[in-house]
């Protein structure tokens, strides 16, 4: 983490995030009640080996950093886009870089690689306090990639199923005591 991000204060976001929480034609939200406290949600979602451990998608490989403590903090993961098996990229690392940080409240983040130009796509979650435990909004949002991604028309990446699956293994992890510190 740097310097800088540290700096940051828990309130602030960037450009990259949309002005509005209402799903469009470019973006996808879900949502599940899961009984836990906010707080014990969000350090799964601070967390890289979180990030690899509720992945739906089978691309999340590992992770490598610490957890992200606000915008600006980014983490790399090994991803293996075979999963999915639509690009042929095989095996490759992505940074993740957080754009959103509201402890307790809601963490988004873009993809950065090797790929020209990058992409902006923002993915993230909105944590609300519900009779149940926290309600969480689970969001993915291409309404602002660049345009030469816009006309490849490959997006969404991931399915509103594959976004529904991640909140039930989010559930499921922090049922059984959250994330286990990497070996």
């Amino acid at each position: 983490m740097s310097d800088e991000a540290t700096a940051e204060t828990s309130d602030q976001t960037t450009s990259d995030e949309t002005t509005s929480d209402e799903p469009t034609a470019e973006r996808m939200e879900v949502q599940r009640t899961i009984p836990a406290d906010a707080a014990a949600i969000f350090r799964v979602l601070c967390d890289p080996q979180g990030h690899v451990a509720i992945d739906s998608s089978g691309m999340l490989m590992s992770a490598e950093g610490e957890p992200v403590t606000g915008v600006g903090d980014s983490f790399v993961v090994h991803m293996d886009r075979e999963a999915l098996n639509d690009f042929p990229l095989g095996r490759y690392d992505v940074t993740v870089s957080i754009t959103t940080f509201v402890p307790d409240r809601e963490i988004a983040w873009t993809i950065r690689g090797k790929i020209r130009p990058q992409i902006g796509h923002i993915y993230g979650y909105r944590l609300e306090a519900a009779d149940e435990g926290t309600l969480v909004t689970s969001y993915y949002d291409w309404s602002e990639i660049d345009p030469a991604w816009k006309e490849a028309e490959i997006f969404p990446i991931i399915s509103e199923g594959a976004l529904r699956a991640t909140l039930g293994i989010l559930d499921r992890t922090i049922a059984r005591g959250g994330v286990a510190p990497a070996p």
